[in-house]
């Protein structure tokens, strides 16, 4: 059993909202004791008293339907997990629910920070009235409920107002990141259709420009759809388009905000794209709004007053993660730019200074910042500091080892895995329970989540393919332009038709939590014995002369054999002496079939726009097969060297 690097105080695990949520569990047939498999179990067995008891503990503002007198009416179940009802007859508005009317308006709602180091601030009243706004002027462009709004926006506050703007009437919400491509732009939001596009004249990046104007002007044609674009920031854009100042400066005098069924749309997220064009995936309100109210408030323990902080950008599902904790009495905080601008310790600086409680990040900034030396334990005051998330990849044991050396000792550091596929998480942390090295704290309360081998068998102990065996609120409402759900039954059933196969190779341990290895479409073969990156990953980056690695599967005669390629440190080479090491490190570290056949260093990694090395892409080029939408990857150019690189080259 791993190691326990961290454990609640008793104080704290008496004040933590999970705590509070058992008592009131109690009263509609939770269980007696006080662990957390027993909570987890019950919230299986009774889904409909369970979810009734986080629309209760959440204070959800909104009719509750068929629930509001027999709480285990709030799941109905269907012929298959995809036709669950959840909450009959309830309705709700999303941006109601964030925006919170009750509140004091004083209250800051936004603390927002630039790479620069401009700071701007939106209080609750602030943000009610530029948000109801906002929805106004829409209205008044002719926008109704189930009509789309895209953004290609950065990290601002301008984009949360006017994705409140857009839920409060009921339309649907979609944004992607100033980075995107233009053909990146275009097969999202060209297959969604917007009535309106909201973006900002420029960005910054590493201290770079970003002419996000000129870009939308050039996808404009491509998107006949758009009759109104609103531009935000100070620098003049192009003619006939509304300033976001202007589409903002007249709030009503009052606002009634409608209300909607449970399941009805409000975002529209996009798988990766590196298989194809990306999938559009539509996420009703209630779903989005009750799962995400449990993660901040039984798992990350997010109470009034805290100041939650994602680094993620508008085209990540962070993005939604994170603003949703306004529905939870916090502050957002936000930042746009590099991490790592001008140096490592930016995002520390905002920890201190804007004195963050809820720190989130990438598994891949934390072991950057172990290579670069940066200790933020030493550099800075981080007491406000409670909770730390990691996503985005497997945060490997060492980078448990660093958080709690050079970051600090006392915090629940919760490594959380799940996706745009249900815009929440299938395994997080826990604020009762104690953390493991290398492991994934808990399964998530109502979350069926499983580990199974090739037979289908649950298994402890082994990897396997990560499932989730029962419906949960978050699942998308649908994929849009998909009316009889093939996409997303083959999404997600192909495998067993009442069973959510995630795509995750994972295992089990006996202490309850989750190790993830990767994606299991990229997990290696050799020999007919599956292995997940990760753990090739967790060796050979431990090497100071590597910067970066990428392992992948070249097909020959029937078999898999393992590529390793390296991104070296500036002023590195892959040597021979190099090679022996890393095989020698994986051989006995982890077994001879980790063990790669071919070892060669790459200039750099095609990644995704929203900045994820593309396993899939390097995996095809390699194998001599097409990379179907290079319009995915933020630098398509980069697959050049793999698809040139031969057996005798490595």
């Amino acid at each position: 059993m791993n190691p326990i690097l961290w454990t609640p105080t008793p104080e704290a695990v008496a004040a933590a909202n999970l705590t509070r949520f058992r008592a009131l569990a109690r009263t509609c047939g939770g269980p007696a004791d006080d662990s957390y498999p027993s909570l987890h179990r019950w919230s299986l067995a009774d889904r409909g008293a369970f979810w009734s008891a986080v629309w209760d503990f959440g204070g959800v503002i909104g009719e509750k339907g068929d629930a509001k007198t027999s709480p285990s009416k709030a799941f109905a179940p269907g012929s298959h997990m995809t036709d669950t009802v959840w909450f009959p007859g309830s309705s709700l508005n999303f941006a109601e629910n964030l925006l919170r009317p009750g509140l004091d308006p004083d209250s800051v709602a936004i603390a927002f920070r630039s790479e620069a180091g401009d700071r701007r601030t939106l209080t609750r009243g602030e943000l009610f009235r530029q948000a109801t706004a906002f929805a106004t002027f829409l209205r008044n462009q002719g926008v109704t409920p189930g009509d789309r709004v895209a953004a290609v926006v950065p990290n601002v506050p301008e984009a949360v107002v006017a994705m409140l703007g857009t839920t409060a009437l009921g339309a649907v919400w979609s944004s992607c990141s100033p980075d995107f491509g233009d053909d990146a732009v275009v097969d999202r939001f060209g297959q969604i259709e917007p009535a309106v596009l909201v973006t900002t004249a420029e960005a910054n990046y590493a201290g770079k420009r970003i002419a996000v104007a000129d870009r939308v002007r050039a996808v404009l044609p491509r998107l006949p759809s758009v009759r109104t674009v609103v531009a935000a920031g100070d620098t003049p854009v192009s003619r006939g388009w509304v300033p976001f100042a202007d589409a903002v400066a007249n709030p009503p005098e009052t606002f009634a905000f409608p209300r909607f069924p449970f399941a009805h749309p409000a975002f529209v997220l996009y798988s990766s794209g590196t298989t194809g064009v990306p999938k559009c995936i539509a996420h009703g309100a209630g779903g989005t709004l009750l799962q995400l109210l449990k993660e901040h408030q039984l798992h990350s323990d997010v109470k009034p007053g805290d100041r939650v902080f994602y680094f993620t950008t508008t085209g990540w599902m962070m993005w939604n993660w994170l603003t949703t904790a306004l529905a939870s009495a916090a502050t957002i905080v936000l930042f746009d730019g590099s991490p790592f601008h001008p140096d490592g310790h930016a995002l520390w600086n905002l920890a201190e200074e804007e004195r963050v409680t809820h720190f989130g990040t990438s598994a891949k900034y934390l072991a950057h910042l172990e290579k670069q030396g940066v200790r933020p334990r030493e550099s800075h005051d981080l007491r406000s500091l409670r909770v730390l998330l990691s996503t985005g990849s497997p945060l490997l044991p060492e980078g448990f080892e660093f958080v709690y050396r050079d970051v600090k000792p006392d915090v629940n550091l919760a490594s959380i895995s799940g996706g745009t596929d249900i815009v929440s998480c299938f395994a997080l942390g826990c604020p009762t329970e104690p953390v493991r090295r290398g492991e994934l704290q808990v399964k998530g309360l109502g979350m069926d989540v499983q580990v199974r081998d090739a037979d289908g068998r649950r298994t402890v102990g082994e990897p396997g393919e990560l499932v989730c065996g029962s419906p949960f609120p978050s699942m998308p409402v649908g994929f849009w332009n998909d009316p009889d759900r093939t996409k997303y039954l083959a999404s997600y059933f192909g495998v067993d038709p009442n069973v959510w196969f995630h795509g995750d190779w994972a295992e089990e341990t006996p202490a309850g939590g989750l190790v993830i290895y990767g994606r299991s479409d990229t997990t290696l073969n050799p020999g007919g014995v599956r292995i997940g990156t990760a753990e090739i990953y967790r060796q050979v980056e431990a090497f100071p002369e590597v910067a970066e690695s990428l392992a992948t599967a070249l097909r020959r005669d029937g078999d898999e054999q393992i590529v390793l390629f390296l991104r070296m440190k500036p002023g590195r080479e892959l040597t021979g002496e190099l090679v022996a090491a890393i095989k020698h490190q994986l051989k006995t570290r982890c077994s001879p079939r980790h063990v790669p056949a071919f070892v060669a260093a790459a200039p750099d990694f095609p990644r995704t726009v929203s900045g994820k090395v593309s396993e899939v892409a390097v995996r095809n080029a390699v194998n001599g097969q097409p990379v179907k939408n290079t319009a995915a990857l933020a630098d398509a150019g980069a697959l050049e060297f793999f698809a040139n690189w031969s057996p005798s080259a490595g």
